[in-house]
C-alpha cells in the first residue's frame, strides 16, 4: 500500500464500520498523476488539457478516494428507482406541472442525459439532498477513475471501484444516442452542440472538451457553443453556419427564459432540435419543490404509491416543505434544523444553513420560492494537505440515465456547500 502518512493508528472501540474507519484513517494517495495525464492527453488541439487544469483549477481533483459500502450503494440505487417509479405516475406529473413553466409541460421524448442524484451519508445511511438535471463531472470522473491505483488492498480484496472505464465512455455515448432516438428514431445523428453561456469561462469547461472528444471518437461531429451565438432559421438550429441535430444542454437557465437563449428556446418549442436535458426533464425531477411531494406521506398514499416505495422515499429523502406565509414563523424558530434552498436553484447558489441565517436573508427567502429541507450533515474524509492530516466533508453523486446508475463519484470540500476551492478537495473517485 502506498501512503504518505505515518503508520495508521489501530481501530479501537467505537471506530464504527470498516468503511467509516477507512474514510477516517486511510491517507493513501490513490491518483497516479502520470495515468491521469495520459487520460487527458489527446491528439486533438486540446492536448494540453492536463496542464491547463493544473494551472487554472488546482482543486478540481482530489488525490484521495472515498470508501462506500455496497449496502449504501444499493440503498442509493433503491431510492433512485423509487423516485423514477413516482415520477412515472400521472398524478405526480400533474402535481409538479402545476408549478412548472409552460415551456416545461410538454414531453418530447428524451429522458435527460447526465442526471445527478446528490447524497449525504448520514448516521442512518445515504440521504438524498437534491436531484440535478445537468450534473457536471461525468467525463472528468471517468478520467479520474482510470487513474486510480490500489489502496488498502488487504481490506478491499472483494471490492471494485466503478464499471470498467472504456465501458463507461461507451455508456455515456449510448446515453446521447438513445436520447436522440427517443425523438428522432433511426435518423442519423451527425452534429452535437455542447451549449452553455460563455462556455470557455465555465469552471467545468475542461469537461466540455472531454465530451466533444467522445463524440468525435464515435463518429459524431461536436462543437462547444455559446448559447447566445445560436440561430434559429429555416426550421433548424444553427451555429456558425452549421445545422445542429442535438444540444447537450449545460445551461442553468432551466426553462430557457433569458433573451440570450431565444434561438434555442424557439428551436426546442418547434421540435427543430433535440435538447437534453430539457425543460420538461427539469420540471419532472430537479425543481426543488418536487422534494416536498416526494416526502409528503399523505400525498403519496393519495396517489396510491406502493407502501415499500413510500417507505424508501421517506427514509432516504430528508423531509422537505415549501416556505409559505403559514409556516414561515415556525420555520424561523426551528431554522437551525433546516437547509433553505431556492426552488430553481443550482450549484448551491442562494442556499443557506438555517443556523447561519440573518434576518435580512430570511426576509428575502420569505418573498421568494424557497423550500426548507431537514439538514443532514455530510460525512467526512480524512486527507493529507501539505503533510498535515485534516478532515473534509463529502458529497456523493450518482450519475444516472433512465434510472441506471452509471457512476458514483464524490466531492470533497470545506465550508457550507460544495466547492472546488479547498486544498485536498475536488472530485474524488469512490471505492465500493
Amino acid at each position: 500500500m502506498q501512503t504518505d502518512s505515518p503508520e495508521n493508528p489501530p481501530c479501537g472501540p467505537g471506530c464504527g464500520s470498516a468503511i467509516e474507519t477507512l474514510n477516517r484513517v486511510c491517507f493513501c494517495r490513490t491518483v497516479d498523476q502520470t495515468l491521469l495525464r495520459q487520460q487527458l492527453l489527446s491528439e486533438q488541439p486540446d492536448a494540453d488539457l492536463y496542464e491547463h487544469i493544473l494551472a487554472t483549477r488546482p482543486h478540481l481533483f482530489s488525490n484521495t478516494a472515498v470508501f462506500l459500502s455496497q449496502r449504501h450503494a444499493v440503498e442509493m440505487r433503491s431510492l433512485i428507482e423509487a423516485v423514477d417509479q413516482v415520477v412515472a405516475t400521472p398524478a405526480y406529473q400533474q402535481h409538479v406541472m402545476g408549478w412548472a413553466q409552460p415551456i416545461a409541460r410538454r414531453p418530447c421524448g428524451p429522458l435527460g442525459a447526465c442526471m445527478g442524484y446528490d447524497f449525504h451519508l448520514g448516521p442512518d445511511g445515504p440521504r438524498l439532498i437534491e436531484i440535478n438535471t445537468n450534473a457536471g463531472g461525468a467525463w472528468l470522473n471517468a478520467a479520474l477513475a482510470r487513474a486510480q491505483t490500489p489502496c488498502c488492498a488487504n481490506l478491499l480484496e472483494d471490492s471494485a471501484a466503478q464499471p470498467s472505464t472504456p465501458c463507461l465512455e461507451d455508456r455515456l455515448f449510448a446515453m446521447f444516442r438513445d436520447e436522440w432516438a427517443l425523438q428522432r428514431g433511426d435518423a442519423p445523428l451527425e452534429m452535437v452542440a455542447i451549449v452553455d453561456d460563455s462556455p470557455t469561462e465555465q469552471y467545468l469547461y475542461p469537461e466540455f472538451r472531454l465530451a466533444a472528444r467522445m463524440f468525435l471518437r464515435h463518429g459524431v461531429r461536436a462543437v462547444i457553443a455559446d448559447a447566445g451565438s445560436l440561430r434559429y432559421a429555416e426550421g433548424r438550429l444553427w451555429y456558425e453556419g452549421t445545422p445542429i441535430d442535438l444540444v447537450y444542454n449545460r445551461l442553468t437557465d432551466f426553462t430557457l427564459e433569458s433573451p440570450d437563449h431565444v434561438a434555442l428556446r424557439d428551436a426546442y418549442e418547434a421540435g427543430a432540435v433535440v435538447v437534453t436535458p430539457n425543460p420538461h426533464t427539469y420540471a419532472l425531477y430537479a425543481d426543488k419543490r418536487n422534494l416536498t411531494a416526494l416526502t409528503d406521506e399523505k400525498l403519496l398514499r393519495q396517489w396510491q404509491i406502493p407502501e415499500p416505495t413510500i417507505s424508501t422515499l421517506l427514509r432516504s429523502i430528508p423531509h422537505t416543505v415549501a416556505v409559505t406565509p403559514d409556516n414561515a414563523d415556525a420555520l424561523w424558530q426551528q431554522r437551525r434544523h433546516f437547509f433553505f434552498k431556492p426552488a430553481s436553484g443550482y450549484g448551491s447558489k442562494a442556499t443557506y444553513r438555517g443556523d447561519k441565517l440573518t434576518k435580512r436573508v430570511w426576509t428575502a427567502i420569505r418573498e421568494d420560492a424557497y423550500v426548507a429541507q431537514s439538514r443532514i450533515p455530510p460525512s467526512e474524509r480524512g486527507v493529507l494537505v501539505d503533510g498535515e492530516q485534516t478532515t473534509l466533508k463529502v458529497d456523493l453523486r450518482n450519475y444516472v440515465y433512465a434510472g441506471d446508475v452509471q457512476l458514483i463519484a464524490a466531492r470533497l470540500y470545506q465550508g457550507q456547500t460544495t466547492n472546488f476551492r479547498t486544498p485536498g478537495g475536488g472530485f474524488a473517485s469512490v471505492f465500493v
